[in-house]
């Protein structure tokens, strides 16, 4: 049983703990946000006021409220709670905790509810621990991570778990979430005054993360207070929000899910033919520490693979992007990338090349063994003429428009089976132009 000094311990640390813990919701009804993972009717919220989880894993970025999920689940279970966190548990700790849920499921029929912190972060041994006590059902998993769980977690225990993804928080999650904390006893008890385009400017600053909110309305308010009345709320302003963060800090992460996502719509936008969206993912890279290099490669293999021949001229501008990254680096060489970028959204597109490379391939590894047509065959070297290789081949450059008119293709194969011509752009022209060059090559009888 806890003593009156316990209690007292315990308000003195919650007292004292930063805004964005004191105000986390103690309930469902206080949770913000994450409909579509936790609101009314969804299968999670149901197993929590059920009391009746089964493992799940809980994926998204800071300050969505994963934590603040766990700590619902906790206050509202029967079950014994455990916590974990992979960044400062080992192998020991882990099965103390499984040990302990043993115990307890045998002593008195308790079930226990583990939770673990940043679980991507254990290792593949770690995870494999874990992963017998959630078959047997000896404890019940909740994990929370901020990286891609089907990347980051070891597939026997994603399989035995649901993932429920949390998304950044709306602006109006945020607000709602700040101006409870304005008027709660936990927070500031109306003693603060917040400014309406401070607000918007804490909303901005935010990015989705109700931590970074509220991390940045109490560091605004701390260095404000000693400029206000004794007796007055105190003031707020724009000017307060950007002292308090003078650089707004956005989510990226060089090796996890995030750096996947912003590359991923860098090429879908220069692919979609938008400069301005190719030219803002490109800023996230650029604000984030990409490498560099790595953008210059992803916009080598763009210029062949999603403009080919439409425009050959941005094969050289993207090699000429790379060796700028090379050469210059950060932070000059994001004006060559953007340049770069640029081209390759405005530029014809054609996925002709890699269409045309992928069929023949497959040609080649399901297809027959075909031979070299004889005409082809190598002829230098010594006795290949007695061999009868390389007869009847004809030199394109010694006939009527540099056109020999022969056969290319190995026995079975014809025109068009790998490449075809794009519908724009140079690719479009030199196609039509040698469709009509060979009509009339053939028209004279070759």
């Amino acid at each position: 049983m806890e003593s009156l000094f316990d209690e007292q311990a315990d308000r003195a640390r919650e007292q004292g703990a930063p805004l964005a813990v004191r105000m986390r919701p103690r309930s469902l009804d206080e949770f913000i946000g994450q409909q579509p993972a936790v609101g009314p009717g969804t299968l999670l919220r149901r197993s929590i006021e059920r009391d009746d989880l089964s493992p799940f894993i809980l994926y998204g970025p800071p300050g969505t409220g994963k934590t603040s999920l766990a700590r619902i689940i906790a206050g509202a279970t029967r079950a014994h709670f455990s916590e974990l966190s992979a960044v400062t548990s080992g192998v020991a700790d882990i099965r103390a905790a499984i040990e302990g849920a043993r115990r307890r499921l045998g002593e008195t029929g308790q079930r226990t509810i583990l939770f673990v912190d940043e679980i991507h972060r254990f290792s593949k041994s770690q995870q494999d621990a874990l992963l017998h006590a959630v078959e047997d059902n000896l404890v019940v998993l909740v994990g929370a991570t901020t990286e891609n769980p089907f990347f980051e977690v070891n597939a026997p225990l994603i399989s035995r778990s649901r993932v429920v993804e949390l998304t950044p928080l709306t602006d109006d999650d945020i607000r709602e979430i700040v101006r409870r904390a304005l008027v709660d006893e936990r927070g500031f008890a109306n003693s603060l005054s917040l400014e309406p385009d401070a607000e918007d400017a804490l909303v901005t600053l935010a990015g989705g993360d109700a931590r970074v909110a509220l991390a940045t309305l109490e560091f605004a308010a701390a260095g404000t207070a000693g400029e206000t009345e004794p007796g007055s709320p105190v003031r707020v302003d724009r000017a307060s929000i950007a002292a308090a963060v003078p650089t707004r800090t956005i989510s990226y992460d060089k090796d996890g899910d995030v750096h996947y996502d912003v590359i991923s719509a860098f090429i879908k936008s220069m692919r979609g033919s938008d400069p301005d969206a190719a030219v803002y993912w490109l800023a996230r890279m650029a604000n984030g520490g990409e490498d560099p290099k790595f953008i210059a490669r992803r916009i080598l293999i763009f210029a062949s693979e999603d403009i080919g021949n439409a425009d050959p001229r941005a094969l050289l501008v993207a090699h000429a992007s790379v060796k700028a990254a090379e050469f210059v680096g950060w932070p000059e060489c994001r004006i060559n990338l953007a340049q770069a970028a640029v081209y390759m959204a405005l530029a014809p597109k054609s996925n002709a090349a890699i269409v045309a490379i992928d069929r023949a391939l497959a040609e080649v590894r399901e297809g027959p063994a075909r031979a070299v047509p004889n005409h082809l065959r190598d002829r230098s070297y010594e006795g290949a003429k007695q061999l009868g290789r390389g007869e009847g081949y004809l030199y394109p450059h010694a006939r009527p428009g540099e056109a020999a008119g022969q056969r290319y293709l190995p026995d079975g194969l014809e025109r068009g089976a790998f490449w075809r011509p794009g519908r724009v752009g140079w690719e479009a022209r030199i196609s039509a132009d040698s469709a009509e060059d060979v009509d009339e090559h053939r028209s004279h009888g070759r």
